[in-house]
């Protein structure tokens, strides 16, 4: 099996989607996106980020990706203090990579942790 980033996986992914799209191959399409869909599974999901990850396909392309995800945060006694949504914007890079962007509110510092988190899985291998 040929094992790759997940991030180079997603890219690819959505690289031949969107030429599905354009040639009108709508079997190959479904395919296509059915894997992106499949990918989310395999994106930060719990331990805050209660609705998971989710590639934004039309908005993404081989060389940005766009994640979507929210972040539901408590305070110090444990209870729910309010849910915040975030954009990742993955982007090549020739020194390490990949890029990472995270629009959204940086409360808490939590950038600091999507940051580490996403680096972390974006990195492991898939087919």
């Amino acid at each position: 099996m040929d094992y790759k980033p997940l991030y180079k996986a997603m890219a690819l992914t959505l690289n031949a989607y969107h030429n599905c799209v354009k040639a009108d191959n709508k079997d190959w399409e479904l395919k296509h996106f059915e894997k992106l869909t499949e990918y989310n599974d395999s994106l930060p999901s719990g331990s805050g980020i209660d609705s998971g990850c989710k590639i934004d396909i039309e908005s993404s392309t081989d060389n940005i990706i766009i994640i979507n995800f929210g972040y539901h945060f408590m305070d110090e006694n444990g209870y729910y203090d309010g849910w915040e949504d975030y954009k990742l914007i993955i982007t090549p890079s020739l020194s390490f990579d990949f890029d990472l962007k995270i629009i959204g509110k940086n409360r808490n510092e939590i950038k600091d942790y999507f940051y580490e988190m996403f680096d972390f899985t974006l990195r492991q291998l898939t087919e």
